[in-house]
């Protein structure tokens, strides 16, 4: 049988709590000529519409149980659910044991979450446990291949017309299958939360009751301000990502808040695209030992630099700064030392959404305080490397936070596979250069001179667009007087790839833009190209081992 071909309606098993649209289902079952067979209740609705039905005692020689505790639990039940009808020893079983097969079986199940949800009596609750109802359920789910279940009454319209149209086909089968095991999927889960309270003698730690037929799905952004913040919600932003969407704050480390809680000292409410620039800049600039500062657009750096010698945080500023003067308009900037007035002169003039730092000197405060808009934020405790979470469709990818801690992180582990030894000053600029590329977007290439990134080639699709990006950037981006022409960043500098170049040409790029040095972490089958063009240039190439991809 192909997935379009359809499986006669000749026999079904319907037992439903919730009556609502079963009698106008039964009768497009009927019209049809369907056998319905139907337990008590159930059976007594449809009877009492004048649809002819039978009763689920007169087929298993039993009447109702316990009750109500047993009525389905039968093999002449569960026989004719569960036989694989495309089995001919399964068609004999049934015939020696006089069995007749089930094509349909509907069925919903007793209320529990709503029983719980109403102050429902221990007794009451256990007694909304249904047994029969998902046993049947889960055996006709199994079996889609020779029967249809439907337990959603929305359904009903779709088993009525494929009654009236000869059957279900095959997908059809599979598709209801899939809703009736979540459906009792959520329906075990509600079970199980609940008997865990009950335990723990909390009934306050039950869940929120699985959501019935009619009801909608209760986000997160719908609570009340007082149930969201005993989940640690802090606060309702402006909106989210785009006006439409609405966003929230919550704090999910409460010993070390970090950024989620970290104190505003000045300026406009912070949005949730703020926080998301803050956080990478936060990961930027306290990446590095030196004082050090990283500005941010759009969750990408556009600029980091650390302190030369002699020179203190408003140094490394004023570097970053001079990475992308154009991008930095509107950025976020964040310090890995507190901001000093020298460095709150130099914010001053630069329209700048965030800005975040362990603390500020008193009169550096105080001038940035003049800025209305400016969200000042100071941080508080060790930055360290927490859990990482990402919610993906139907689920949550969690990871160790990339962290530069690797073997291949420290210099001292470097290959040399090409030219010579790099001489102090460059290897501490292929250090920063590494140091730096990190918390760039892959694919990622950063160009660095003098401690400080001085083109940046960041989200490419390709590696190949990331060389010519970061170039392009060093060589036109940079401060030079009106009228003369930017200065060649590119040459003389040196370059790191977050990953390794796949062929060549990325790699002769950077050689032909005058990088007088390049560290990336090699194993490519195409290294020895790599190797051998930078060779031929007499540029030194460092192998780390180590990647850091940033998606």
């Amino acid at each position: 049988m192909t997935t379009a071909e359809r499986r006669p309606l000749r026999r079904a098993l319907v037992s439903v709590f919730d009556k609502t649209g079963i009698v106008e289902l039964a009768a497009a079952l009927a019209e049809t000529g369907v056998e319905i067979v139907s337990t008590g209740s159930t059976g007594a609705t449809i009877r009492e519409a004048g649809i002819p039905v039978t009763d689920v005692a007169e087929v298993t020689g039993f009447p109702e149980m316990l009750d109500g505790r047993v009525k389905t639990l039968h093999p002449r039940i569960h026989g004719g659910i569960l036989a694989d009808q495309r089995l001919e020893s399964h068609r004999e079983q049934l015939g020696t044991h006089d069995i007749a097969p089930f094509d349909l079986v509907v069925v919903n199940l007793y209320p529990f979450s709503d029983t719980v949800a109403a102050g429902g009596t221990f007794d009451e609750i256990i007694e909304k446990i249904d047994v029969g109802g998902p046993t049947m359920v889960r055996a006709a789910a199994k079996n889609f291949a020779s029967l249809a279940v439907v337990v959603d009454p929305q359904d009903y319209a779709t088993a009525a017309e494929a009654a009236r149209a000869g059957g279900f086909t095959l997908a059809e089968r599979q598709e209801l299958s899939a809703v009736a095991f979540t459906r009792t999927a959520e329906y075990d889960d509600a079970i199980s939360d609940w008997m865990l309270a009950q335990l723990s003698g909390d009934e306050e730690a039950v869940e929120e009751p699985v959501l019935g037929e009619d009801d909608e799905e209760i986000s997160i952004l719908d609570l009340s301000e007082a149930d969201a913040a005993e989940l640690g919600i802090t606060a309702t932003l402006r909106y989210g990502e785009n006006p439409h969407q609405r966003a929230r704050l919550a704090v999910t480390d409460e010993e070390r808040p970090g950024l989620a809680g970290a104190e505003q000292l000045g300026g406009k409410e912070m949005s949730y695209n703020n926080y998301v620039d803050a956080d990478a800049a936060v990961r930027a600039a306290f990446d590095h030992p030196l004082p050090a500062v990283a500005v941010v657009k759009h969750n990408n750096p556009c600029g980091i630099a650390v302190a030369a010698e002699g020179e203190d945080i408003a140094g490394a500023h004023r570097r970053a700064h001079g990475t992308d003067p154009l991008s930095a308009y509107g950025g976020v900037i964040a310090a890995n030392r507190p901001v000093t007035l020298a460095m709150a002169q130099q914010v001053k003039p630069i329209f700048t959404e965030v800005i975040l730092a362990p603390d500020y000197e008193d009169e550096a405060l105080e001038l940035l305080r003049t800025k209305k808009n400016l969200r000042i934020l100071r941080l508080h405790g060790e930055y360290h490397h927490p859990v990482e979470m990402r919610e993906i469709w139907g689920g949550m990818l969690l990871q160790d936070a990339d962290a530069l801690d690797a073997e291949g992180d420290d210099p001292a582990s470097w290959t040399l596979a090409a030219g010579d030894a790099a001489d102090e000053a460059t290897l501490a600029d292929l250090a920063f250069a590494w140091r730096s590329v990190r918390a760039v977007k892959s694919n990622a290439i950063l160009l660095a001179a003098g401690g400080a990134a001085v083109g940046i080639g960041m989200g490419q699709v390709n590696r190949l667009d990331s060389c010519r990006l970061a170039v392009a950037r060093a060589n036109t981006l940079g401060e030079h007087a009106e009228g003369e022409q930017a200065p060649e960043r590119a040459r003389g500098a040196v370059a790191a790839s977050d990953a390794f170049f796949p062929f060549a040409d990325g790699v002769q790029i950077l050689l032909e833009a005058g990088v007088r040095a390049v560290v990336q972490p090699g194993g490519s089958i195409r290294d020895d190209e790599v190797i051998a063009a930078c060779q031929e240039a007499g540029v030194s190439l460092y192998l780390t081992g180590t990647r850091h991809f940033s998606h």
